[in-house]
This record gives structure tokens, C-alpha cells and sequence, in this order.
């Protein structure tokens, strides 16, 4: 029996399908105003960007059932975009290609795709257009497994990702660990003052990013008397085993040698044992514990230091 949950998102799922494709015009005769159907067009697009190829691949590589791939072939050829010759390395097989009249229709229908898609996205913000895409490679990526990801880059925070970072550590810590709302609430409040009065010479924030979506974050802000305080470090669960947290931690402790601190704090709970082997590998040092109630959990809140000064010379001597 499908639970609730999983109804009302494939439902979602199916209403999605059922905008974009009208939104694609799949469903109209012919594509991008073209005479070819989309099956055909695709195949253009396919033989035109391989240059030369087998029925079997395009068969396999489309998961397109042979029967019907074989008649839009046929359809194409009576058509003279698409011609044939036998492989030399197999006889029984037929080597595919367009036409010179199968090429100039693929750069018709090429250069019809692009112009539409730029019309489609052209009333957005450039931060929507990043949106967009990034949704689309996230779903590409949880949908096909072998897609090639983007490698991921580590840069400084854009207006509006603080109120999606607050958001995400929200969502995840009450997922993950039950925490209650009031966490929200304290992530809320130190970004808030973050952002309200922040000085970037000695303070900010990163964010891990994929495209054009964000897979973590941490702060640096001043504590006083040559202390910086890394905080509110956070990594999406997809983007774990990549590497990002320590990344993130590298860039803060980077930052915080850079602007002149001599030490580094932070303070995180017992529980959260990912994060303390990357703070432990980082060279933090586990300084106090104390238990308390918080975030509608009884935890054990630590204090890690880093002698930042001490840092400095150990990578001085290592490079």
C-alpha cells in the first residue's frame, strides 16, 4: 500500500511531467514549429551531434525499443535526412549519418531549440536562472546515476543563501537529530547579527555549491582578543563523503590565519560525531564539555580550540 506521503509526490511527480511537457510543446505534430515529431527531432539532434553511428547505439544509448527506432529510420531516410552504408567491421551492421539536407534541418532545429530556451528564461533574474539550472542538475543527478557531476567549488555567500542556510539547518537537524524549532530560531539569530554588521576583513561566510546548488556552509566571526569562532558548519546529506566539510573547515581556518587571529573556537555537541572527526583532523583540540538542555534535547555541548599560531608554523615548516 503507498503511504500518504508517497502518493501526494508522485502526483507532484506526474503534474510536473505534465507542465513541462507542455511547456516542451512534446504533444504538438511538430516540434519547435519543425515538420519532424519529437522522436524525430531527438534523432537528429543525436546523429547530428555523433556525426556517425549504429542503430544498436542510438538503441541502447535512447532506450528506444529497436522496432520503433527502426521506423522513424525508415521514415527519415524516405525523407533523405538520414543515408546508411555497411560497416566494415561487421557487414550485418549499418553505419548512420545525416544527409547534407539531414544536417542543415539538425542546425535548424538546433538553433530553434536554443533560441526558445533563451526566451523562456529571459523575464528571469540572473539568481533565478542559477536556480533553475541548479534544480535541473538535481534532478538529473537523483534520477541518473551516471550523469557526470560538476565538481564542487567552495565560494563566498550570495544575497539570499542566508535564509536558505538557516532554513537547512532547520530542516535537517530536527530530520536528523529531532531537534526542535527553537534551533532555527538561534541559527536565525546568528546569522541575522551576521549579516547586519559583519566586517568581511574579519569575518564571513562560505558556501559549497554545485552548480547552482548550495551543499553547505560555515561562518567565521570575531570573538574578541585575536579569537575567531567558526560556527554553524553544515553539510548536506547527498554531498557527504565528498569531502565539503572539511573543505569548508580549511577555508575558515584559511580566512582566520589570513585576517591575523591567533586562536580559533567553537562549540558544537557531543552527538554530532561527523563534524568532530573533521574539527579533530583539523588539529581542534577538545577543551571542555557540559551537558545542558537544548533545542528540546538533553545534550553535551564541547568547546574546541585551535592555536592558530601554531598552525601557522606547522604549515610554514611543511611547504
Amino acid at each position: 500500500m503507498v503511504v500518504t506521503e508517497d502518493a501526494e509526490g508522485i502526483a507532484e511527480i506526474r503534474s510536473f511531467n505534465r507542465f513541462y511537457t507542455r511547456l516542451l510543446g512534446a504533444l504538438n505534430e511538430g516540434l519547435l514549429r519543425s515538420p519532424y515529431s519529437l522522436p524525430e527531432s531527438r534523432l537528429l539532434y543525436e546523429l547530428g551531434s555523433r556525426g556517425r553511428t549504429t542503430a544498436a547505439d542510438l538503441a541502447a544509448d535512447l532506450g528506444m525499443d529497436p522496432g520503433y527506432l527502426s521506423r522513424l529510420l525508415r521514415k527519415l531516410r524516405d525523407g533523405a535526412l538520414v543515408e546508411s552504408v555497411s560497416s566494415p567491421d561487421d557487414g550485418r551492421a549499418q553505419i548512420l549519418s545525416l544527409t547534407p539536407a539531414g544536417v542543415a534541418a539538425f542546425q535548424t532545429l538546433d538553433r530553434a531549440s536554443h533560441e526558445e530556451v533563451a526566451a523562456l528564461v529571459a523575464p528571469l533574474a540572473g539568481r533565478e536562472t542559477d536556480a533553475l539550472v541548479g534544480a535541473m542538475r538535481t534532478i538529473r543527478r537523483l534520477l541518473d546515476p551516471v550523469a557526470v557531476a560538476e565538481p564542487v567549488i567552495v565560494r563566498p555567500f550570495r544575497i539570499g543563501e542566508i535564509g536558505h542556510i538557516i532554513s537547512r539547518h532547520g530542516v535537517l537537524y530536527h530530520e536528523e537529530h529531532g531537534w526542535d524549532g527553537s534551533f532555527e530560531g538561534f541559527v536565525a539569530e546568528i546569522a541575522g547579527a551576521f549579516v547586519m554588521k559583519h566586517d568581511p576583513m574579519r569575518e564571513g561566510c562560505w558556501v559549497a555549491a554545485r552548480g547552482g546548488e548550495v551543499l553547505g556552509s560555515v561562518f567565521v566571526v570575531d570573538a574578541g582578543e585575536g579569537t575567531a569562532k567558526l560556527r554553524m558548519l553544515y553539510v548536506e546529506p547527498a554531498a557527504r563523503g565528498l569531502g565539503v566539510g572539511r573543505r569548508l573547515v580549511g577555508q575558515a581556518i584559511g580566512f582566520a590565519h589570513g585576517a591575523g587571529y591567533r586562536r580559533m573556537t567553537l562549540w558544537t555537541n557531543d552527538i554530532l560525531h561527523s563534524a568532530r572527526r573533521i574539527y579533530e583532523g583539523a588539529g581542534f583540540r577538545l577543551v571542555a564539555e557540559e551537558r545542558h538542555r537544548s533545542f528540546g534535547r538533553d545534550l553535551v555541548g564541547q568547546n574546541w580550540d585551535l592555536d592558530l599560531d601554531f598552525s601557522r608554523d606547522t604549515a610554514t615548516a611543511a611547504s
